[in-house]
């Protein structure tokens, strides 16, 4: 299942429509994404196993073949992230630089200088709900409550400067 498809559906939606209606299908997650909003709602939809682009063919024939007998398999990335979050341990050291995709950095810039989610949308040629998905998701990485919060942390941080 690839996260990121075209239409209404989701991979995360797709997985958990699979999972409901035929619930001994295994689903395997292969994907260039290695963040936890991406992983934790796979995992949660019903994912077996979460495998990055990069797999090696090996690797991704093995994880269908263990996903046929109930077995998971976890990139290594995916893995420390999961106990990570089970033992309780957050990421301290926050890097906007690297905690961000280079969109909701985008995103996190134009709500730093100001702009509403339907200016945003016409600045960056996306829709307003897409906007809206972002601002959801960085959020999240950093940690924040609400917009004002991240056009703070922006300034702070110099993601953004007062032109001169």
């Amino acid at each position: 299942m690839n996260l990121e498809m075209p239409g209404e559906l989701d991979g995360i939606a797709a997985t958990h429509q699979i999972r409901k209606i035929c619930p001994e299908t295994q689903v395997i997650v292969v994907t260039s994404h290695h963040q936890d909003e991406y992983i934790f709602p796979a995992v949660r939809a019903g994912a077996i196993s979460y495998l990055l682009k990069d797999v090696e063919p090996d690797e991704l024939a093995d994880a269908i073949r263990k996903a046929a007998q109930g077995e998971a398999i976890l990139d290594s990335r995916v893995a420390s992230r999961i106990i990570q979050e089970l033992q309780g341990i957050r990421k301290n050291d926050l890097n906007p630089f690297t905690e961000l995709s280079e969109r909701e950095f985008d995103v996190l810039r134009l709500i730093a200088a100001g702009k509403s989610n339907s200016e945003i949308a016409e600045t960056l040629v996306i829709g307003e709900s897409t906007v809206k998905t972002h601002v959801r998701n960085m959020l999240k990485k950093l940690h924040l409550d609400d917009r004002t919060q991240a056009a703070v942390y922006a300034w702070q941080q110099g993601i953004v400067q007062r032109e001169k």
